[in-house]
């Protein structure tokens, strides 16, 4: 199961929204979803879980490239929007095109059992480090340092909103 949630930064402070993956197929698709959520080219934090094997930020400013940080790049490569953010930050393959969104479950009712064969799952350990990757300073200047960041375990996404003064518009939208 996926917990999605926006985070934008007004002059006003944090505003959190509940929000929808279900035409989220790409990185781009995500941005865009941030970018409409804040017209005024505000900071935009895009939260992203799956239960407690990963949680994913993807950070929004205006026009710039986003700013993407995984928790575990293994256990979200074997999720469906987690797999957008890894290969967004460690490369695609070429062989590997577009996924076939439509043979993914992308319903939210994963439960995190791999569909994979044993053969897969083993060539995404190896290929995906089953450890925090993308940009560990992501938060640094919102209030929470590399080190806390990459400290985190369950009920990460939490811990970050209490860091950054937003710990009650989450827990909101929760």
């Amino acid at each position: 199961m996926y917990f999605a949630a926006l985070l934008t930064l007004t002059e006003d402070g944090w505003v959190a929204s509940d929000t929808e993956l279900d035409d989220v197929e790409t990185l781009a698709d995500l941005t865009d979803l941030a970018r409409e959520a804040s017209p005024d080219a505000d900071t935009v934090l895009v939260f992203i879980e799956q239960e407690d094997a990963w949680f994913g930020i993807v950070r929004v400013e205006g026009e710039d490239d986003p700013r993407i940080f995984v928790s575990d790049g293994a256990a979200a490569a074997r999720s469906a929007y987690g797999e957008i953010l890894t290969k967004e930050l460690l490369g695609d393959d070429p062989a590997d095109e577009t996924p076939d969104l439509d043979a993914l479950d992308l319903d939210g009712t994963e439960d995190g059992e791999p569909d994979d064969t044993e053969e897969e799952t083993e060539a995404v350990a190896e290929t995906v480090p089953a450890a925090p990757v993308g940009d560990r300073l992501i938060l640094d200047d919102l209030g929470m340092p590399e080190k806390e960041l990459l400290a985190l375990d369950t009920d990460a996404l939490t811990e970050i909103a209490d860091a950054l003064g937003a710990s009650e518009m989450l827990e909101a939208v929760r």
